[in-house]
């Protein structure tokens, strides 16, 4: 999609702390500013999601992140591995800082990340300048979303805004690691 008009109107949304759906990779995604906690609090309510369970944050490029992960415990060598991993549709779980709000790790203190290249994505991020929360555009325990007409029938009158783009395709969610093992989470 990657319309102008629409991405300032996203972009309005997400600082007045409303929920966004947009699509990622394989399904439409619902989002919101990561450092607005009643923002976070009603897209969990929304989803009927569990707060235990944390959320992930996808982002445009890695310095989008560092507000959010603590890269100091992060060694050169593993911070080169988990960065020769993206952009992709590979979610990694890395260590959290501490001062970030806490329902975006739930009971982990860790948090998930991805850098992703969906357009639509990188668009808002490069314009908010931080990443966006991300879960599926589902109710909880629901077949995740894959179009925006629908996230319109689903969750229409909860989201603030739909981005209107359709997803790159991929038939699988993100695969989840652990970043610095490596260790398959969600395959």
């Amino acid at each position: 999609m990657n319309d102008t008009s629409a991405m300032k109107t996203a972009t309005k949304i997400f600082y007045q702390g409303g929920i966004i759906a947009y699509p990622t990779e394989a399904v439409f995604g619902l989002g919101c500013d990561p450092d607005n906690n009643l923002a976070i609090r009603n897209l969990l309510t929304i989803k009927q999601r569990p707060t235990h369970k944390g959320l992930i944050l996808l982002a445009a490029n890695y310095s989008q992140l560092l507000a959010y992960i603590d890269d100091d415990l992060l060694s050169e060598s593993q911070r080169q591995t988990i960065l020769s991993r993206w952009p992709n549709a590979i979610t990694q779980v890395l260590p959290a800082k501490k001062n970030i709000a806490p329902l975006l790790c739930g009971k982990f203190d860790s948090i998930a990340v991805r850098i992703t290249d969906h357009e639509d994505v990188v668009s808002l991020c490069n314009q908010t300048n931080k990443p966006i929360v991300s879960t599926s555009a589902n109710l909880a325990g629901e077949t995740p979303v894959k179009t925006w007409q629908e996230v319109e029938a689903q969750l229409g009158d909860k989201v603030d805004f739909i981005i209107r783009g359709k997803t790159s395709g991929l038939l699988k969610p993100s695969k989840i690691i652990n970043g610095l093992t490596g260790n398959i989470l969600r395959s």
